[in-house]
């Protein structure tokens, strides 16, 4: 396939934001203000029916919730930006240990006051000042009903056991309270973001929540061993707990600060790709997105999705070089000449791309993404399983993306014309077994309503898209 022409691009946050009220017809603040008298809503419904029965803590207890509560809001005031717009924190480690030490509506009363605090120290609005302390709330008290159904204690009554019978004793009800708080909480701040942001739930709670799913044992076992300590050392032992507090909080920032520059670096490379070839203009995204939906069917780990995603937003990035800037900016067909020349944009995209150490990775996915199943592809006419797995699933993306779009020498394929194409050409240019699932019903569905959306962002900017696979 060779390059074809496009309109002026635009900017693909305005497109979604845009095609996303269009589709609603609702305002994302309208929205947003919806979801937060939600949370709120039930976080107040599932707190009062925690406080029915619940008596007053004896003092020693309430010294210690409070000075727990405390350290929460401390960790959450310390708390470090995500560029997704979330703020990353520690707080829901003191906050459960909190829960834990008393689980109960006074430990979460304890919770509101910290939250309250937070809130005023970071000069938030009312709207997003009740939305956090409500969704800390939510999550704590659903946290404490899972905590009771699995027959949780307080572990209170754990005080003087030495640490290992205790955890044995109680990391069930535990992790119960522990990991229901952490999806209540990215639930509800995953669903905010996607409204506020006009971005699919699913992508966001997923690449939030799989991406901290492998810590939340080590969550788990923290929260009680900062629970475990509360009791046995007191509110000023406790206190003290602020010291390694810090120090994972640092930890966490700098881990986030590495995401966010290498996320960065991304979108700086797909906007230099889109500013030599303004033809392309989102297609990159629409590859990843659509690459992300066919191997998420193939049962491939979060892990491998976000990889092949990564690939796939990338596999045009040696376009930039210089080499390819008169023909890109050709109009019309290619000339042999010039087309061998292009064939060579692979190439150069792995060598761009070997340059960073974290994307080395993705150095053979980008190279290969033009091969083809039966060997006739190219830089390297490699076949078969020959290919790496990412680069055949980028080649069903970029295919698609190309043919269900318009160009100047042709018109956009229907949808069930471009899945006969796929058919037909199963075998030779496709890998079979990928092919068979894209086009089953399940998958074809999800990637046909990729496509409309696209279709629906383009007529809400009042313009035709036309893309490239090339």
């Amino acid at each position: 396939m060779e390059p074809t022409k496009r309109l002026q691009p635009r900017p693909w946050r305005g497109l979604a934001d845009r095609g996303n009220s269009a589709k609603t017809g609702a305002s994302p603040d309208s929205g947003v203000k919806f979801v937060v008298a939600s949370v709120a809503l039930l976080s107040a419904g599932v707190f009062a029916w925690l406080w029915r029965g619940t008596e007053a803590p004896d003092p020693e207890t309430a010294m210690i919730g409070i000075v727990l509560a405390s350290l929460g809001a401390l960790a959450d005031i310390f708390a470090h930006h995500h560029r997704r717009g979330a703020n990353g924190s520690i707080a829901l480690i003191p906050f459960a240990a909190c829960v834990l030490v008393e689980p109960n509506a006074w430990s979460v009363l304890w919770v509101i006051a910290a939250g309250a605090v937070v809130q005023f120290a970071h000069r938030r609005d009312v709207q997003k000042s009740v939305f956090n302390v409500s969704q800390m709330v939510f999550g704590l008290s659903v946290g404490i009903v899972c905590f009771r159904a699995v027959g949780g204690q307080s572990i209170w009554l754990l005080k003087g056991q030495s640490f290992v019978p205790s955890l044995a004793a109680a990391i069930v009800p535990a992790f119960a309270l522990t990991v229901a708080a952490f999806l209540v909480n990215s639930v509800c701040v995953s669903t905010v973001l996607a409204v506020s942001q006009a971005q699919p739930f699913g992508k966001l709670w997923r690449s939030t929540t799989f991406a901290s799913a492998p810590y939340q044992p080590l969550t788990v076992l923290i929260v009680f061993y900062l629970a475990w300590l509360s009791t046995n050392l007191g509110a000023f032992g406790t206190a003290g707990m602020i010291v390694p507090m810090l120090a994972v909080r640092q930890l966490y920032r700098t881990t986030t600060e590495l995401t966010n520059v290498t996320e960065e670096l991304l979108d700086l490379m797909v906007a230099a790709i889109e500013a030599r070839d303004p033809y392309t203009s989102g297609h990159s995204k629409r590859v990843a997105e659509a690459s992300r939906i066919i191997a998420t069917s193939m049962g491939l780990t979060p892990a491998q999705i976000e990889r092949i995603g990564v690939a796939a937003l990338l596999h045009d990035v040696g376009k930039i070089d210089e080499n390819f800037a008169p023909i890109l900016a050709k109009q019309g067909r290619l000339t042999p000449e010039e087309w061998e020349i292009m064939k060579r944009h692979p190439i150069r995209g792995s060598e761009l791309v070997g340059m960073l150490s974290s994307l080395r990775d993705v150095v053979s996915p980008v190279r290969h993404h033009h091969e083809n199943w039966d060997g006739t592809g190219y830089p390297d006419g490699v076949k078969g399983e020959q290919i790496p797995l990412a680069s055949r699933i980028i080649m069903f993306a970029d295919t698609l993306d190309a043919i269900t779009t318009d160009r100047p020498y042709r018109k956009a394929l229907g949808v069930e014309d471009a899945r006969r194409e796929f058919v037909k050409f199963r075998g030779r240019q496709f890998d079979p077994f990928i092919c068979d699932r894209v086009v089953s019903e399940e998958v074809w569905s999800r990637l046909y309503q990729s496509i409309e959306d696209k279709r629906i962002l383009d007529v809400a900017n009042g313009t035709t898209v036309r893309t490239l696979a090339s």
